[in-house]
């Protein structure tokens, strides 16, 4: 039997879409070693009912430990005491910057195996096999852990979170002494990134903007046709232009930035580099719009549009308007 235990990021009164995600994938792969998968919740007074409500996830028991939320040493801490006094062989996280670091102080104080940008994950033998991205995306490598312990951390986006229809969680408090590091950072305020109020990685549509716009001025352009969409849609930009100024580092996608799935991703004046095709690949359909015929993002796009952006971009904008008002 083969224990998973899931950290389970909340904010607000809310889940992380990626935390659902790995909870899902935990109870999944769980159920297949015969095991279990429990999450791990930390922060200051955090309701029984959001806890349990990740049942509906997959998880048949959370835990829930008392300590400053956002910060990752304390979670370090409530996570090497769970495993500790449990019987966990994996620890899986819903990727993220806190992700990352909560893992790799965790594989550190724990000798722990770790296994990062995780794209998925499968059962062989009884055991764990993690599935990473290498050579910019071009082949996979499987990893399989030798250690007590094997620490997961997905890409964004990499798993789906998926409603079992199961009851509530069994929420389980549990009673962590924080070591001195734990207490040395203090929370003083929480903010947002500028550009950050939109949430790319949710948005179903994503109109995204290159180097081909021209100027930063281009971006008018996007957001008037992520406007159009509707509430769904958002703006997504290149690591080449959020480099040059041109738009906010919330909205970059690719190896750099954030990895979306959006149902349509519309791709103006980028040309298709592997670090971008890295982030958007998953995206349901691509459509391209560059005036370089031999543009790599053509290579995988389900619709390609050669032409100026510039007359194409307004022209779709009032064709969307004029079907949303029908």
């Amino acid at each position: 039997m083969a224990n998973i235990l899931v950290f389970a990021l909340h904010y607000e009164g809310a889940i992380n879409k990626n935390s659902l995600g790995a909870v899902s994938e935990g109870a999944r792969l769980a159920a297949e070693l015969g095991g279990e998968a429990h999450a791990i919740l930390v922060g200051e007074n955090v309701p029984d009912e959001l806890a349990g409500s990740l049942g509906a996830y997959g998880a048949s028991k959370a835990l829930v430990a008392n300590g400053p939320e956002g910060l990752a040493q304390p979670v370090v801490d409530a996570m090497a005491h769970a495993i500790e006094q449990g019987d966990y062989s994996y620890a899986l996280f819903g990727g993220g910057l806190l992700g990352f670091e909560i893992g790799a102080g965790l594989a550190a104080r724990l000798t722990a195996g770790v296994v990062m940008e995780v794209t998925g994950v499968r059962v062989a033998d009884g055991k764990l096999i993690a599935e990473r991205p290498i050579l910019g995306d071009s082949a996979i490598s499987e990893i399989e852990y030798r250690s007590d312990l094997g620490i997961i951390i997905s890409r964004l986006n990499a798993f789906e979170a998926k409603q079992t229809g199961a009851g509530a969680a069994a929420v389980e408090h549990i009673d962590v002494t924080l070591s001195p590091q734990a207490t040395q950072a203090t929370m003083i305020t929480r903010g947002e990134q500028r550009g950050a109020d939109v949430d790319i990685e949710g948005a179903q549509i994503l109109v995204a903007g290159g180097r081909g716009l021209g100027k930063p001025e281009g971006f008018e352009l996007c957001e008037e046709l992520a406007h159009a969409f509707g509430d769904t849609a958002a703006v997504a930009a290149t690591r080449a232009v959020v480099d040059a100024g041109w738009y906010p580092y919330a909205a970059q996608i690719g190896q750099t930035g954030k990895t979306v799935a959006p149902k349509l991703y519309l791709a103006a004046g980028i040309s298709g580099a592997i670090q971008h095709k890295v982030g958007m690949q998953s995206s349901e359909n691509i459509v391209a719009i560059n005036k370089d015929a031999n543009a790599p993002i053509f290579e995988f796009s389900d619709l390609g549009i050669v032409g100026d952006l510039n007359k194409i971009l307004p022209k779709l904008t009032e064709a969307i308007k004029a079907k949303r008002s029908a």
